[in-house]
Formats: structure tokens, sequence, C-alpha cells
């Protein structure tokens, strides 16, 4: 059954394909890239996926998801993402449903109402909301690998109080018997003159250094499954620009029953467009 009111697509036809024809041509692609990844062999509860457009990231973000469809079904998906700052509001989109170019993803309306009685969010419609691609590049991919599964997406400044709310999600979803998967979106290092960070100089110096010291700083943080440091690390270290968002997919996969993270994917943006300006992206898996 459609929904009434649809949250329309931005950024189809421009950072990934606005037909399904294409996006499935794309992801089977995508797939294909990540047949040698190896993901562990276990239960997968959540993953941190990077936002950029599919041409740079879109990979890994779509071998995260769908290492975590699994064997058993899923209600719901929930997703963390949006650029904020520590002071920033929560935002949710309380009802309807996303547009896709496989078709709606209804919200989980009955999560979305209580979880907004026990915190103060800015709360989005389908006609008013804050253009944020941090969530949108991900819904292809959950619509397909999650067919039958809703959707629940935030957006959490990356403050310690972000946390309860994770918490909160599993309480209320195991009281509503709802099985869970979630998603944190993130990208890492910004780093060059388009982004105001040359602190290291440029060149292969430069992307040395982001690769294997400043990211590597927030991903080891992520691997322990240490959400406050992931916070803490990114605000020292300017490594993850939705840290919040990471950190509260880390605390709810954790509840959810998680003990251990790993690493599925490592890459930059220099490596499929070389300058003196580039962005990390991981995929993790928990």
């Amino acid at each position: 059954m459609k929904s009434a009111i649809i949250r329309r697509a931005v950024f189809a036809g421009s950072w990934y394909p606005s037909s399904a024809s294409d996006c499935e041509r794309e992801i089977a692609g995508f797939l294909a890239e990540g047949k040698d990844l190896n993901p562990p062999d276990r239960t997968l509860i959540g993953g941190i996926v990077p936002h950029a457009g599919w041409y740079f990231s879109g990979s890994i973000a779509c071998n995260v998801i769908h290492c975590l469809k699994g064997r058993d079904a899923t209600d719901v998906v929930v997703v963390f993402g949006m650029h904020l700052h520590a002071d920033s509001p929560c935002y949710m989109m309380a009802e309807g449903a996303w547009e896709t170019p496989f078709g709606e993803i209804p919200v989980e309306e009955t999560l979305a109402s209580e979880l907004a009685q026990k915190f103060s969010f800015t709360l989005e419609t389908p006609t008013s909301f804050t253009q944020d691609n941090t969530v949108e590049l991900q819904l292809p991919f959950i619509k397909y690998f999650f067919k039958d599964a809703k959707i629940l997406a935030m957006g959490v400044p990356p403050h310690k109080n972000s946390l309860a709310i994770g918490r909160t999600v599993v309480e209320i979803s195991k009281h509503l018997g709802l099985r869970v998967k979630v998603i944190g979106s993130t990208d890492l290092t910004h780093y060059g003159t388009n982004y105001g960070f040359v602190s290291k100089g440029t060149g292969k110096q430069a992307v040395d250094w982001v690769r294997n010291e400043n990211d590597r700083r927030v991903i080891d943080a992520m691997l322990a499954l240490a959400p406050e440091n992931v916070i803490a690390e990114a605000r020292s270290s300017q490594n993850a620009c939705c840290a919040g968002a990471a950190a509260t997919a880390i605390e709810t996969a954790k509840h959810l029953g998680a003990d251990q993270a790993d690493e599925l994917v490592y890459a930059t943006s220099y490596d499929k467009s070389p300058g003196d300006s580039f962005v990390g992206y991981a995929g993790i898996v928990l």
C-alpha cells in the first residue's frame, strides 16, 4: 500500500541514479567489487557507512548494508545521520515515507511516536525538511536489500546525550517486538583547501597522514565500540563529519547485542579523483 505523504528524493539523478534499473546496475557492480571483502561470519546488527556520491563511496555503503541483511527478517532499519554540531537539535521525520527509485520506504511511526515522547526533536515532515545527503544516499540500498522493512531516520548531534536516544530506540523496539538493524552515516577527514584543513601540506604526505593517522584514530575508536571516544576524537582531530551519527549507531548496536566491530573496507576520494582536497571513507560492520 502506498503512503499518501512521501518525502521526495533530492539527490537522485545527481549523487546516485534516479531509475531503478540504473540503481540495480550500480548495485550489481558494487557487489562484484566487494566479493573479496570477507565479512565476519556472525550475525551483524549494524554498520557505519559513508555518504558521498555513489561514484566515490557507494560501493562501501552498498557492501556494508548488504552484509547486514542476514537470513532473518528485519522490521525496521534505524539510520542516524545529518551534519550537526554539538549544540544542534535532534531531527526526525516521524510519519510518512521516503522516496527511492525502488519504491517508497514507510516510516516506523509507532517507534517514532514513542521516541518523540521521550526526547526533544525538531520534527520534519515529508514536505518540510532539511536537505541532507547522509540519509538519502543509503535509501536505495536499504530498500533493495530490506524490501519489506520500515525506516526511522534521525539526525543526532555529536554529544553524549545522543547516546541515550540509541539506548531508548532499543528499549522501545524490544517492547514493540521489532527486529532492528542500525546504520550510522559519516564520512571521515575532509582534507585540503576546499575544506580549510591543510595542516600537513599537500600531495602524498597529506594523503598518507589522513589515511594512516588521522582517519585511523577515529576508525580505531569505532572498532573499539567506544562511542564517546568517537565523538571526542572527531572534535579534536576533525576526522568525522557526523560523529554523533556514528557514535549513536554504535551505542544502539551494543544494546542490541553487538560486542565486536570489524573494518570491512577503507578508501578515500583521492583514490578515484587525485587532488589536493579529498575525503576519507570507512565501512564498518557491528
